[in-house]
């Protein structure tokens, strides 16, 4: 049985994303390498697919693709690149025709049909990267199992929020990690 895990950077006053470009501008004031190294040997580890809602994916895509080919890109960019291309990966869309990366599949219609298959396979974590909209649906359909959140020491004010509006759920602390940077990470299940 797999499960689901909405991994995400988070502003000390819940937001997921900003209103602005990609909406993680504000993530870098809290990124650093140790925190780049965490995810990679720690976080990521037992995800089996990554998941995303079409924005995200679209800009993710975008990104990561051209790495690769950037001379400037750095050992842990272009190692990231590598992951992230040959990595299974959903993305939920009604308008997406063709991914354009890959190993992508597009999920459109009964997405809670097809996530409930995928979760009965073997493998790894299905990982929710970002896509604070998609976690809403997730969320609010009951099929996130853990959340792995990035607290960033940084306020935004405005934004999308990680959590749907007036969503509850109890969850149960399984690991915490502080950085240099001021970011925390925090693991929780739902209870």
């Amino acid at each position: 049985m797999r499960k689901v895990v909405a991994f995400s950077h988070m502003s000390l006053d819940g937001f997921a994303a900003s209103d602005t470009g990609m909406g993680l501008e504000w993530t870098a004031h809290g990124y650093s390498p140790d925190l780049a190294t965490f995810h990679d040997r720690h976080i990521r580890t037992d995800v089996g697919t990554t998941v995303y809602g079409r924005k995200t994916f679209e800009g993710m895509r975008d990104h990561w693709s051209t790495v690769p080919n950037d001379p400037e890109a750095g050992a842990h960019d272009l190692e990231h690149a590598e992951w992230v291309t040959k990595i299974d990966k959903l993305v939920f869309s009604t308008t997406l025709e063709e991914p354009g990366w890959n190993n992508t599949r597009i999920i459109g219609a009964d997405a809670a049909a097809r996530i409930a298959e995928l979760k009965a396979e073997d493998g790894g974590a299905l990982v929710i990267y970002g896509s604070p909209t998609l976690v809403h649906w997730f969320a609010d359909n009951g099929l996130i199992d853990e959340y792995r959140l990035v607290i960033h020491p940084v306020t935004i004010g405005a934004g999308t929020p990680l959590f749907p509006a007036k969503f509850e759920t109890k969850l149960a602390l399984l690991e915490t990690k502080s950085f240099d940077s001021g970011a925390v990470y925090v693991r929780y299940a739902v209870a």
